[in-house]
Formats: structure tokens, sequence, C-alpha cells
């Protein structure tokens, strides 16, 4: 697998979609978020998806544009709920512009995205919807979730990780078996590619949260602390909660309620309490831990000893990430 011969390919063709359409308006914030970089790993995973059960990558283009646009919508309207400054190192587009606009042009997004899995033929077709259309309510359960997360305090680890596999994991296994339906792959071998794709996307959100308290913000590319300015309840926290002495926990629960007015402060607070119990060593191991549970689907997968490899790389890779 050429993971920059996928990644160049996919640019090219993205950059021959045509949204310089009018009304300029609605479409020039849907250009600028597509254009800002990014990883580009769900669309990616879709060319490879169809590449190890078919050899033809190229076929699985389009699903792996309609996978990017949609994932660059949730982001856009994420980004308004979270009030967020910067997405990529760059203005988000409701900053750039204004909420309203954010919201039209994310609705069109969504509309966009479907509109990409008119390339394939009837059969196809369905199953790609069907697929997207599951992921997409799949999405917004794990938005809500992450939404009631910020006004309770009862959270468990468990709910947690339920809420990241929603909001992030299953448009990861969802790309991955998109491509595996492109390829006209046996339901079970694209179902065990998505159970791969379900584990690795737990780990990677995982090692998102760790990076956006831990990371370093030239190459993270959004607010470092950002988690914590906005009580977020990610493992980092809920682990702390479970683990710390009766001072530590009163600390971390008054600065997530709001006593700390000044945010730099906070996270240099609330990032000691989390360095002081072993934080980061606890959630490095449990990303370890769902990276090899991914690895177990690789197994049952009918592909060549180099693919399961690259796949292996692939998920290693996303595991020792700094972006």
């Amino acid at each position: 697998m050429d993971l920059l011969k996928y990644q160049s390919d996919f640019l090219e063709y993205l950059q021959k979609q045509d949204f310089k359409r009018e009304p300029r308006n609605l479409y020039e914030p849907i250009e600028y978020i597509l254009q800002l970089g990014g990883k580009r790993i769900r669309p990616i995973l879709t060319l490879i998806a169809s590449d190890i059960f078919s050899g033809n990558f190229k076929q699985a283009l389009p699903a792996a544009v309609a996978v990017e646009v949609f994932h660059n919508f949730t982001l856009v309207h994420d980004d308004i709920m979270d009030d967020a400054p910067l997405r990529r190192g760059n203005q988000t587009v409701h900053e750039k512009w204004n909420i309203n606009t954010g919201i039209l042009s994310g609705d069109a997004m969504l509309i966009l995205a479907y509109q990409y899995f008119e390339n394939y033929k009837p059969h196809i077709f369905q199953k790609l919807a069907q697929l997207f259309s599951k992921t997409a309510l799949e999405v917004c359960d794990g938005q809500q979730l992450d939404v009631d997360f910020e006004t309770r305090n009862d959270v468990t680890i468990d709910e947690y990780i339920k809420m990241i596999t929603l909001k992030t994991s299953v448009l990861v296994a969802a790309a991955l078996k998109m491509g595996a339906i492109v390829a006209e792959a046996e339901e079970e071998q694209a179902q065990h590619l998505y159970n791969y794709g379900l584990n690795l996307g737990i780990a990677f959100q995982l090692q998102d949260d760790y990076l956006d308290t831990f990371g370093d913000p030239k190459t993270f590319g959004k607010q470092v602390g950002g988690d914590i300015i906005e009580n977020k309840k990610t493992f980092l926290y809920l682990k702390a909660l479970e683990i710390a002495n009766a001072s530590d926990k009163n600390d971390l629960l008054t600065l997530y309620n709001g006593e700390e007015k000044n945010n730099e402060e906070k996270v240099k607070k609330v990032s000691s309490i989390f360095k002081t119990n072993n934080i980061p060593e606890h959630i490095q191991q449990l990303i370890e831990d769902y990276t090899n549970k991914s690895f177990k689907h690789i197994e049952h997968l009918n592909i060549s000893d180099g693919a399961k490899e690259a796949l292996r790389a692939f998920g290693k890779n996303l595991m020792n990430r700094k972006v």
C-alpha cells in the first residue's frame, strides 16, 4: 500500500471538484474548510480498503470524497457548538464568516456528501447509503452525548468510550467498510475491516484527547488545552477522578465547575494534576490496548500478508502521531 500515492490521487481528485458555485457565500466556506488540509485519514482508509480487496483504489475516490466532505461538515458544526476559534491552525468557518453561514454551509456539505454515491451502480449505492445514514445518525448521537456530558458530574469511563465510539470511531470504521463495499467484498470480510476501524478509531480519539492537553501547539493545529477550557469529560479527567487522592479530586472538580476564570491558569493546574496521577501513562496504555484489539480483526481478512502488515503499520503510526 502506497499511502503517499493514495493521498496525492485523493487530493488531485478533490481539487477537481467544483465548489466555485453560486451563491458564493454558501460554497466558499465549503471550499475553504476542504482546502485547510488535515490528515485525510478517513478517505485514505476508504482507498486502502478498496485496494486490498480489488487492487483498484481509484474506483473508491467518489466514496472517499463523500467521507471527507461529511467529516468536514461535522467539524464545521462542532466548531460552532464548541465556539472554537481555530481548526487546523486557521480560523474556523463561523469565525471567518458567521454562525449562520457555518450552519447553512454545513447543511449543504451533508447533502453534497450523499451525492457522491450517485457515481455507483444501484446495488452499491444502496449499501453505501444505508451504511452512511446509519453512521451519520450515530455521529449525531455521539455529539449529543458529548454535549450532555458537559453538565454531568457522574460520567463513567464506559460511557465516555461509548460516546467517542459514536462521535468519532464509527466514521473511521465506515470509511473502511465503504471501500470494501465499492470493491464488492463479502459482507463478513467488510465487517472485519469495519471492526478493525472501530477499535482503531477509539485509539485515534484517545490519542487526540492526549494531544489536546499534552501536544505541541505548533504541530497539533488546534488550541492546546481546549478540552480543559470547555470542561470536556475526557478519559484524562475521568481517570484522574477515579484514582486521585481527595485533595486532587476536589481541586479538579472545583476547576471544572468554573472557579478558575483564567483559562491559561486553569489548563496549567489541571495538566499538573493529570501528570501527578500518571494519567498520560494510563491513556497511552489504553491507546495501545485498543490498537492491539483492532489488529486481531486483521487476521480474519483474506488478504495478502503484505496488506495485513500495512494495516498494522497504519495503526501503529496513528498510535504514535503528534498531530
